[in-house]
């Protein structure tokens, strides 16, 4: 056997796909792995289907639950401190992935000391098939920062010591649904890197109205991560710049965003 996997997973109203993205780590090449769910206060049965895997696969899922709704940051923070793993791996309930995932991040982590954070492509899809493709920095630098997110969270796998020194997750309305892109700004500036395998090994369950689902608060809370990150990185000035681009982006006409999210994913 390797070295143990903990797969940390806020699950939330996802009854309807979670057993297919439980299936994703079921199916696994590699097999030294657990996984932590956290139930964070869905309203419909997630909690009975991920329980039932919590039956089928004694020893290898746990079920944890919030009384109510209180967040991606804290729920996976609480999921973190129950991980017994040297790796901590992240799956969303509604998403799917390769096989081979798990295996080709470990393999860069065992491999690379000096490298803390392993992340893939991603594919988003929705009933009618996949619609676009993220195209990653092979190894990116405190300079990825100023212009993009430098992983994608939910294919991610890092190393618990990383994750343990800058405390987990930071618990903040206003890092919500940016919580990824602060957590890597602190690694970083703990002296933490990492890479992407330029490959889609994860699918992300996704619609095609983007607009929609980002609500303007969504758009201050990335302009607030991106100037944090540029004190903690010490980014020049110029950098603080593009903060204000997710307030402009929030701005736009739906019709007009909705055309430019779909151009930059399909190049």
């Amino acid at each position: 056997m390797g070295k143990l996997i903990s797969v940390i997973m806020g699950i939330y109203n996802c009854e309807e796909y979670l057993e297919e993205a439980l299936n994703c780590i079921v199916n696994q090449t590699y097999t030294d792995w657990e996984v932590i769910m956290c139930d964070d206060g869905s309203k419909d049965n997630t909690a009975i289907v991920a329980q039932k895997f919590v039956d089928t696969y004694p020893g290898k899922f746990r079920l944890l639950k919030n009384e109510q709704n209180m967040g991606l940051n804290y729920t996976l923070n609480k999921c973190l401190y129950e991980a017994r793993g040297e790796y901590i791996a992240r799956m969303d309930g509604d998403d799917l992935c390769s096989p081979e995932r798990f295996q080709k991040e470990i393999d860069i982590l065992d491999n690379n000391p000096d490298i803390a954070i392993v992340s893939t492509d991603m594919e988003f899809f929705d009933e009618n098939g996949v619609f676009g493709t993220t195209k990653s920095v092979k190894e990116p630098n405190k300079k990825t920062f100023i212009n993009k997110v430098p992983f994608c969270h939910a294919p991610c796998m890092v190393r618990k010591e990383a994750y343990l020194a800058v405390e987990g997750y930071s618990v903040d309305k206003k890092l919500l649904r940016v919580e990824d892109y602060h957590l890597w700004a602190k690694m970083y500036a703990k002296g933490y890197k990492g890479v992407n395998i330029q490959e889609p090994l994860y699918m992300m369950r996704d619609d095609r109205n983007a607009q929609s689902r980002r609500k303007f608060k969504y758009r201050l809370n990335a302009s607030y991560a991106h100037i944090c990150a540029c004190k903690m990185l010490k980014l020049p000035f110029t950098a603080y710049l593009r903060c204000l681009i997710p307030i402009i982006k929030g701005l736009l006409p739906g019709f007009l965003y909705n055309i430019l999210h779909k151009k930059r994913l399909s190049k």
